[in-house]
């Protein structure tokens, strides 16, 4: 897959829909154990008429919510959370627009997944102390809380190290925009999955990973007009979002923040892109921890942006960590 445009989320629907493709080639049988992702948790009334879904489990005197990556949903947490469940509360949810949760108002900013986390956490009335876990782009999100824990915080501002990366990230994001808005169009004609449809560039096939229950869930979920309309808002504001560095007021105190950094993010990137995300990505991540007196890098060995899937107990330990430093304080 190609990874290292995940950087604003642009990933091109056809290389999805190829890779799983050959995967459906092969034999497997299926993890029934991911079922649970086939149908919502617990949908929360977090106002206006709108629901987001949301799944607990386990127990403790700390609350963990996940926070899935762009375009991601709470099932990519699925290695993560029956190991932190051993030891607290642990909470994955759908942000708006994705999975089994209500779509939201336009444009779906940060500002807007940020404050529809913070109605969540209200609305679910859980247990405090709480402590944020964010992937990517979920990242950006859960910064402001009791402890942190940011599985690799994308790179801020590349131009500073490639000065024509914005040029190409922005003819990427024109080429993208166009296949998601056909998405859009034939969603909202209830087209999408019809014969003459695009599927091959908007819709992924079975993945012989799952029953035929979670395929299918996953496949009407990609047919509602508003996974698309959620897709193309978060996709046009991600320039603006990682073209600046982080900012040198943003302060998180002495709250425990650590970041989990992976050895090969963008393994299968060509040198002359993946030398200068790399140089960003260093840069940035050490400018989140610098944000508070007890923010550290952790590095996980052997793992792609994805650590949450490729080495979920590298994760859970670090959710501990945090979980023990937070009792520290009080």
């Amino acid at each position: 897959m190609t990874r290292y445009f995940r950087h604003t989320g642009m990933i091109a629907c056809a290389l999805l829909a190829a890779a799983s493709s050959n995967l459906a080639a092969q034999e497997h049988k299926p993890d029934t154990s991911l079922d649970i992702y086939a149908k919502p948790g617990e949908l929360i009334d977090i106002g206006a008429g709108r629901k987001l879904n949301m799944r607990c489990v386990g127990s403790g005197t700390a609350t963990v919510i996940l926070e899935a990556g762009n375009n991601a949903d709470s099932m990519t947490w699925s290695k993560v959370q029956p190991g932190a469940a051993k030891f607290a509360r642990v909470c994955a949810y759908d942000r708006a627009g994705t999975g089994f949760s209500d779509g939201g108002p336009l444009p779906r900013t940060l500002d807007a997944n940020a404050d529809d986390l913070f109605a969540l956490l209200k609305a679910a009335h859980l247990a405090t102390p709480v402590i944020l876990v964010g992937h990517s782009y979920g990242t950006n999100v859960v910064r402001d809380v009791a402890a942190l824990v940011l599985i690799d915080p994308p790179p801020q501002h590349v131009t500073e190290f490639a000065p024509e990366f914005d040029k190409m990230e922005d003819e990427d994001r024109t080429a993208t925009l166009k296949v998601y808005r056909q998405c859009a169009e034939a969603a909202e004609k209830g087209q999408l999955d019809a014969p003459s449809a695009q599927p091959r560039q908007c819709l992924r096939g079975p993945n012989p990973d799952y029953s035929t229950q979670l395929n299918t869930a996953l496949h009407t979920s990609k047919l509602r007009p508003v996974f698309w309309q959620t897709t193309i808002s978060i996709a046009e504001n991600n320039g603006a979002l990682y073209s600046q560095p982080v900012p040198k007021t943003e302060t998180h105190g002495s709250i425990p923040l650590l970041i989990l950094q992976p050895d090969a993010p963008f393994a299968d990137a060509p040198p002359e892109i993946g030398k200068p995300l790399e140089a960003a990505r260093q840069k940035t991540q050490r400018a989140i921890a610098a944000t508070s007196k007890q923010g550290r890098i952790i590095p996980v060995a052997k793992s792609s942006h994805d650590v949450q899937l490729d080495r979920p107990y590298a994760v859970v330990a670090a959710i501990q960590a945090a979980i023990t430093q937070v009792r520290a304080r009080h």
